[in-house]
């Protein structure tokens, strides 16, 4: 992975904003509540704990569950060649600010599949002005129609004031809202010239970022898996879904206060990611 400020690449996880968990009404039938880690979470509940949206959206826009793992049999190890660096470089090219133009191979499949990850839980998709653009870029068009509408629906005002923010999608003043997701690694399922799924291992801090904040920032660790087609000159995502973990023991670190916290997402840039 190359740093995006080598290649203009805008960070949908530098505006300040969170990892978004759907209102408790879920209107697509969401999975369950992510259980507490700790009790010094328990603000958390006021506002957030809830099922993310990327869970729900692609519970109602998947169709078969049973897509089985064809990378690797039970009980044996992956090969080095399936976890070093494949030397590739990531795409130069941009649309929206988001990475464009993947290569028609295995390799492009995962590296859009990294990309898009960062892009579908970042915190542009709670913004209205951002969200065509977003899922026009990074969706197969037959699914454009339905998903504007799901993400809509969800991303109400009433959700965003429940979270702290306005109907832009906005934190208060003294505020930042917090939404980085940075991909581990990536894995094929499986793979023709026209069809991919991928599995995408993530973690990332979300939240928001006040003296006063109900919802501080917390780190996560879940893997989303994408279906990818091709589409025109570029992989799209037909549909997409996201379980928890692997995660590893918490370690010891000394958690920062609001303010380092906010300065951080301000200061350090994001990636474009390649396999």
């Amino acid at each position: 992975m190359n740093p995006g400020d080598e290649q203009g690449y805008t960070d949908y996880g530098d505006t300040g904003h969170t990892r978004t968990r759907l209102p408790e009404n879920d209107p697509y039938g969401g999975a369950p509540r992510r259980p507490h880690r700790s009790s010094s979470k328990s603000l958390v509940t006021v506002v957030g704990v809830v099922v993310l949206l990327i869970a729900a959206i692609a519970f109602a826009n998947r169709g078969d569950d049973t897509t089985k793992d064809t990378a690797t049999t039970k009980g044996s190890r992956p090969q080095t060649s399936s976890t070093a660096p494949s030397g590739t470089h990531p795409v130069g090219t941009k649309t929206t600010g988001i990475p464009s133009n993947f290569p028609r191979t295995e390799q492009g499949a995962q590296s859009a599949a990294a990309n898009y990850s960062v892009v579908l839980v970042s915190a542009d998709i709670l913004k209205p002005m951002r969200r065509s653009a977003i899922v026009s870029q990074v969706f197969a068009a037959d699914q454009q129609a339905a998903l504007i509408s799901k993400f809509n629906k969800a991303y109400s005002k009433e959700f965003l004031t429940n979270l702290g923010l306005d109907a832009n999608g906005n934190a208060p003043a003294g505020h930042t809202y917090v939404s980085r997701t940075a991909p581990i690694g990536t894995k094929t399922i499986s793979y023709s010239g026209t069809a991919a799924t991928v599995e995408v291992w993530c973690t990332g801090v979300f939240g928001t970022a006040g003296a006063d904040s109900t919802s501080p920032v917390t780190s996560d660790w879940f893997t989303m898996t994408l279906e990818l087609s091709w589409s025109g000159d570029d992989w799209k995502v037909s549909s997409f879904s996201q379980k928890d973990g692997p995660a590893p023991v918490p370690g010891d670190d000394k958690a920062s206060n609001a303010d380092q916290m906010a300065k951080a997402v301000e200061e350090y840039g994001g990636f474009t990611y390649a396999r």
